[in-house]
């Protein structure tokens, strides 16, 4: 079987990969529009129990993965200066550069073939090709040239981000909401490396505007963003990688195949930074192609039949927890009067994925406080 995989992101090199390892003779090829080492953005963030689901595909990724990351075992919620510490999780934060070579060279050892540079035009460049898997993020040229088919939306959502970094030493996981007379500023932020963090910075659109970040360039920007988070960052530069404001858009696909073309990652749908669930979804995508894959051999339709069977219901679940998130960002100036522990302990019930009972079995220190305000009933 010849497999075209057009987009060399984590879900496409990940599914490449287990391809030519679920049968040898398959022909798998990646084709990535940018160089090899080219990334936007910094860093990512995983949690470590998204880093488990590869225990069971590829341990040797996991291993390299986790020996390059950064640990952080807990969030720390920075709201009327007052920092408030949720523990219950560990955070892996990795360099994307890194997360991209380490399975760069783990897809070229299993005999995946890896084209840089070489961006697909119009899919008729992929003629000849059994399979071909859309793996090319949310401005995926796959899904739009097939829109039709894939029936998919792409929404721009209300809040303005720019990704930067900072050379600060982040001991933890990090939000912090700054009150201004523009408005609220919140980052989001993560060590990734032992020299740099990323720091996210989200806004509404008034409050971007009203700061005057619509009408200067990166230089000022980033002087005005440091000011806002001086007491945060300690006098510590923001880092600016092509850092540019953006909406971060939300898509969704009504139909996830058509003929012999599959979506997979954010080409197929998108989740939200706000949730850091973005490259969980991407693998997860990327092992439930490759097990139908296996299961079926060289039956198309099976295949994508059964990774839409399997992954359908986790990714509609994500997807909607991602999106009671977003909406509660883009409402948070309704929840800043609140008392710090308040504050924290709404943010953990955003999703509706986290019940109290849930919240003392992975933070009971926060629990009680949480019950000592009677936000939680006695355990």
């Amino acid at each position: 079987m010849r497999i075209a995989v057009i987009g060399g992101g984590p879900a496409g090199l990940l599914f490449a990969k287990l391809a030519k390892q679920a049968e040898s003779a398959h022909e798998v090829d990646v084709f990535e529009q940018n160089p090899a080492d080219a990334t936007y953005g910094f860093g990512v963030v995983l949690a470590d129990v998204a880093l488990a689901i590869l225990d069971g595909v590829d341990r040797e990724l996991r291993e390299g993965i986790s020996e390059h990351a950064e640990f952080q075992d807990r969030i720390t919620i920075v709201q009327k200066s007052v920092p408030i510490e949720l523990k219950g999780n560990g955070f892996l934060g990795i360099g994307r550069v890194k997360l991209l070579q380490l399975m760069q060279q783990s897809a070229r050892e299993a005999g995946v073939r890896l084209h840089f540079e070489s961006p697909v035009r119009t899919l008729s460049e992929l003629h000849g090709y059994d399979m071909i898997v859309g793996a090319d993020g949310v401005n995926s040229t796959v899904r739009t040239s097939l829109n039709q088919h894939f029936q998919a939306t792409k929404e721009p959502r209300l809040n303005k981000w720019v990704w930067y970094a900072t050379p600060k030493r982040l001991t933890s996981v990090g939000l912090v909401f700054q009150d201004t007379e523009f408005g609220t500023f919140i980052a989001h932020s993560y060590r990734f490396s032992p020299e740099l963090g990323t720091f996210v910075i989200e806004c509404s659109e008034d409050s971007w505007r009203r700061a005057g970040l619509d009408r200067v360039g990166d230089e000022e920007s980033r002087a005005i963003c440091g000011d806002i988070f001086r007491d945060f960052l300690g006098g510590a530069a923001l880092v600016s990688n092509r850092s540019l404001w953006f909406n971060p858009e939300f898509v969704t696909s009504r139909r996830w195949h058509t003929g012999n073309i599959v979506l997979i990652g954010d080409a197929l749908k998108t989740v939200h930074p706000s949730i850091g669930s973005g490259t969980r979804m991407a693998l997860q995508d990327a092992i439930g192609l490759a097990t139908a894959l296996r299961a079926h051999g060289g039956d198309v339709d099976a295949t994508f039949a059964m990774f839409e069977r399997d992954r359908r219901h986790g990714a509609d679940s994500f997807q909607s927890a991602a999106m009671k998130s977003i909406l509660w960002y883009e409402t948070v100036d309704e929840r800043m009067h609140l008392d710090p522990i308040a504050f924290a302990y709404d943010f953990m019930m955003r999703t509706g994925r986290i019940s109290n009972e849930r919240l003392r079995r992975l933070d009971p220190d926060f629990a009680d406080l949480a019950e000592q305000q009677r936000l939680v009933s006695p355990a």
